[in-house]
C-alpha cells in the first residue's frame, strides 16, 4: 500500500516532543510490513540543514494570506526512507531559526495560520500528483492541527486517496480567528459549526476531524477520556459523534534507539539477562557524576519533559523540598517549557544542590542517561495521549510513577500484592491527581526499593513488556485498508 505521512515534525530532523519520534518510527514500521511510505514536511531551516542530495521536483503557486506563494516541491535523502523524504518549501513562512511553532520569546509565530495552510494545501496537491512520478498514495495519514486542512482540501477532490487524521494532543487545536479564515480564501462553506468554525474562531483540528475518512489517537484510554467534558477541550461533542470513526491505538517505541543493550549514549549497556544489575549501577554512578552530585546508594529519581502543566511539574516542585527532608532520595531533571517552571526549578536546585539537579533544555544524550541511571522515573502527567517516556522507563528497568490517565495507565501496571505476586506489576500508579498523591505513591516506591529483590523483579518485568510497534502498525495497516475499501 502506497502512503503519504503529513506532519510538522520528525526525528532526526526536527523535533519538539513525542510526535517527532513516531513520525520517524511508525513509516519504518509499516514499510517492514512491506508498504511503500512516503513523508512530507515543511522545509524549515534545521531541516533543510540536516538533510542531502536534494532534488528540486517542480515548483507550484499556492494562495496564502492576500498572496500567492511560489511553493517548491523538494525531494531529499534519508537514511532509512531512502529518496521519498518530501520538503514544501516556501522561504518566507518556513526559514527561520529554532523552534517550528514558536519564537524564541515562547509566542506562536504570528503566521501559523498562514504557514500550516500553505503546507496543507500543498501535501493536498502532492497527494493527487506527485511531480515526475506515477506513484500515488491509497492513503494519506495526516498528523496534528498543523495538517488538519489537508483532509479538508482532499475532500473536494475527485477520486480522492483515503484520509486518516491522528490526534496526538487534543490541547493543541490550531484555533485562529475569522479574519484569519477570510484571509486565507478558504470555503466559505467551511465557515460552519458543521465544518471548521469552533466558539468564534477556526480550528484547524476539529477541520481534520470532520474531514478525515477515520480518526485516531495515541492510545485507547485516551480515546474515551477525550470524549468526556473532563479531557475533551470542548470538542466532546464533536468527538462523541464520530462512533466508530474514532479509534485509539497505542503508539510504540523505537526498540533500536531505545535499546540499553546497544544505546551509545549510556556508559555502560546491559540487558534483563546479561549485566542487569552491573549496567543499572554503572549507569547510575555516571549519571549522578555528570550531574555534580555525589556517589550513592540513595534512589535516584528521574524525569525527561516538557515543563508545561499538563506534565504536572508544579505537583513535582510542591513535593521536592518536603521529599528531600523526609527521605535520602536525589532528583535529576531535563526539560524546558514555561518560564515560571524553569525558575521555580533552579530556585529548588540551588537550594538542594547537593540532592537536586536541573538541566534546562534538551539533550538526547542526557535524555537516555538519565533512563539508563535513574531508578524510577517521575511522570505525574495530569493527561497524557500516550506518553513514551514511561515506555522508554519500561525499556531501561527504570519504573515509572505516574497517574492513572491516557497512555499511561495503559501501559503501566501498578505494583499490588498481587502483580508483584503474578510478576506482571511495572511501576507505580496514583490515582489521584495531586500533590499529596504523588508524595505518596513516591513513599510507596521508596519503601519498596528497600527490597533489593521485589525491586529486581520489578524491574525486570517492567524491561520485558511489549512496547515496540509491530502490533501497533498491523491495527493501522487493517484500518489502512478498511478505508481503502470503503473508498471503492
Amino acid at each position: 500500500m502506497n502512503i503519504l505521512f503529513a506532519a510538522s515534525e520528525a526525528f532526526p530532523f526536527i523535533k519538539t516532543g513525542g510526535l517527532g519520534d513516531v513520525i520517524h518510527s511508525l513509516p519504518v514500521a509499516l514499510n517492514k510490513q512491506g508498504n511503500n511510505v512516503r513523508l512530507v514536511l515543511p522545509a524549515y531551516r534545521d531541516v533543510l540543514a540536516s538533510v542531502d542530495s536534494l532534488k528540486d521536483l517542480g515548483t507550484i503557486d499556492v494562495p496564502g494570506a492576500g498572496v500567492r506563494h511560489k511553493v517548491s516541491i523538494i525531494q531529499a535523502h534519508e537514511d532509512i526512507l531512502g529518496d521519498y523524504l518530501y520538503l514544501i518549501d516556501v522561504p518566507d513562512l518556513f526559514d527561520r531559526p529554532g523552534n517550528p511553532y514558536v519564537h524564541s520569546d515562547g509566542y506562536a509565530w504570528h503566521d501559523n495560520a498562514e504557514r500550516y495552510t500553505v503546507f496543507s494545501r500543498a501535501v493536498a496537491l502532492l497527494a493527487k500528483w506527485v511531480p515526475g512520478s506515477n506513484w500515488r498514495p491509497d492513503v494519506v495519514h495526516c498528523h496534528d492541527w498543523q495538517t488538519g486542512l489537508v483532509p479538508a482540501f482532499l475532500s473536494m477532490v475527485k477520486h480522492a486517496p483515503a484520509t486518516v487524521f491522528t490526534i496526538h494532543n487534543l490541547a493543541y487545536d490550531g484555533h485562529f480567528s475569522q479574519h484569519d479564515f477570510n484571509s486565507l480564501a478558504l470555503p466559505p462553506a467551511w465557515w460552519s459549526p458543521d465544518f471548521a468554525e469552533f466558539y468564534g474562531g477556526f480550528s484547524m483540528l476539529k477541520a481534520g476531524i470532520l474531514f478525515s475518512d477515520h480518526v485516531t489517537t495515541v492510545s485507547p484510554t485516551y480515546a474515551k477520556e477525550i470524549c468526556t467534558p473532563e479531557f475533551g477541550n470542548r470538542f466532546e461533542g464533536v468527538l462523541g459523534n464520530l462512533g466508530d470513526k474514532l479509534t485509539g491505538i497505542l503508539n510504540g517505541i523505537d526498540l533500536d534507539i531505545w535499546n540499553p543493550q546497544t544505546d551509545r549514549h549510556i556508559a555502560e549497556n546491559y540487558s534483563v539477562n546479561n549485566k542487569f544489575s552491573k549496567g543499572k549501577s554503572a549507569n547510575k554512578k555516571d549519571l549522578l557524576r555528570r550531574a555534580g552530585l555525589a556517589e550513592s546508594d540513595a534512589p535516584l529519581l528521574g524525569f525527561v519533559g516538557r515543563l508545561v502543566e499538563q506534565k504536572g511539574v508544579d505537583l513535582i516542585t510542591a513535593i521536592l523540598p518536603k521529599l528531600f527532608e523526609t527521605t535520602d532520595a536525589n532528583m535529576v531533571l531535563l526539560g524546558s517549557g514555561h518560564m515560571a517552571y524553569e525558575t521555580d526549578l533552579m530556585d529548588l536546585a540551588a537550594k538542594y544542590p547537593d540532592r537536586f539537579h536541573v538541566h534546562i533544555g534538551y539533550s538526547e544524550e542526557l535524555a537516555h542517561q538519565i533512563e539508563a541511571g535513574a531508578d524510577m522515573f517521575i511522570m505525574p502527567s495530569r493527561f497524557e495521549p500516550c506518553g513514551l517516556n514511561q515506555m522508554y522507563s519500561l525499556r531501561y528497568g527504570t519504573p515509572p510513577v505516574v497517574n492513572n490517565t491516557g497512555g499511561l495507565a495503559d501501559t503501566v501496571v501498578d505494583v499490588s500484592l498481587k502483580t508483584l505476586q503474578d510478576k506482571t506489576a511495572s511501576g507505580f500508579v496514583a490515582k489521584q491527581v495531586d500533590s499529596e498523591s504523588l508524595y505518596s505513591i513516591i513513599l510507596s516506591a521508596l519503601d519498596l526499593y528497600k527490597n533489593k529483590k521485589l525491586w529486581q523483579q520489578l524491574c525486570k518485568a517492567a524491561m520485558q513488556q511489549e512496547l515496540g510497534w509491530e502490533a501497533s502498525a498491523r491495527e493501522y495497516q487493517k484500518l489502512y485498508q478498511a478505508e481503502v475499501d470503503a473508498k471503492q
